[in-house]
């Protein structure tokens, strides 16, 4: 059974605006390469396969904690907002009143205009998790907060109407282990990254 290990990249000017990023591709803030700079990969991790999502703020994560490039996947893309991108969602609940409220209160099926539910982020990822799960070495993916709750989703059964099971702290790395077919499992959440 092959273990996933998930890392959100660090943080970018849009994130401490409070923007949705989704496709957008702003690289990491100077205090977001500083905070990555201070991570340490869990010690089960030391040997692993890495991977990361085509967009800098991964890449840059990726880099940063291997100390070398890392190949970038598509499908550890984020999820597409559409529209919405560059717009708070703070604003977006404000303005959109209760079709924004139907909209979120779908779950899995959340979509923004012109953009991409959970459920086809967990769709496009399929196929890469069964691929990796035939993988002899654990595997590091740098990706993003969307991938990493569709993953928990599947891992975990939550429909995402609600709040998670779990709160996920996006600082930390979380781990998942993959069945042959690519079902992901609960392993570990919240392994933090901080100096050992």
């Amino acid at each position: 059974m092959t273990t996933l290990l998930l890392i959100r990249h660090g943080p970018t000017e849009w994130n401490e605006q409070g923007r949705i990023q989704g496709r957008s591709d702003p690289p990491l803030s100077e205090a977001g390469r500083q905070e990555v700079q201070d991570w340490r990969l869990p010690e089960a991790e030391a040997d692993a396969e890495w991977l990361c999502s085509p967009l800098k703020r991964a890449q840059q994560t990726a880099e940063i904690l291997r100390g070398q490039a890392v190949a970038g996947d598509q499908r550890l893309i984020e999820a597409d907002w559409g529209a919405w991108e560059g717009r708070r969602l703070e604003d977006l609940r404000a303005s959109g009143g209760p079709v924004m409220a139907e909209n979120e209160a779908r779950g899995l099926d959340f979509q923004p205009p012109g953009g991409e539910s959970p459920r086809a982020v967990q769709e496009r990822l399929m196929p890469l998790l069964s691929a990796l799960a035939t993988r002899p070495k654990p595997v590091v993916a740098v990706t993003h907060k969307g991938v990493i709750r569709a993953v928990y989703a599947l891992a975990s059964g939550w429909d995402m109407r609600d709040k998670p099971p779990v709160r996920l702290n996006w600082t930390c790395a979380h781990r998942f282990a993959l069945a042959r077919d690519g079902r992901p499992a609960l392993a570990a959440l919240n392994i933090s990254l901080g100096p050992v």
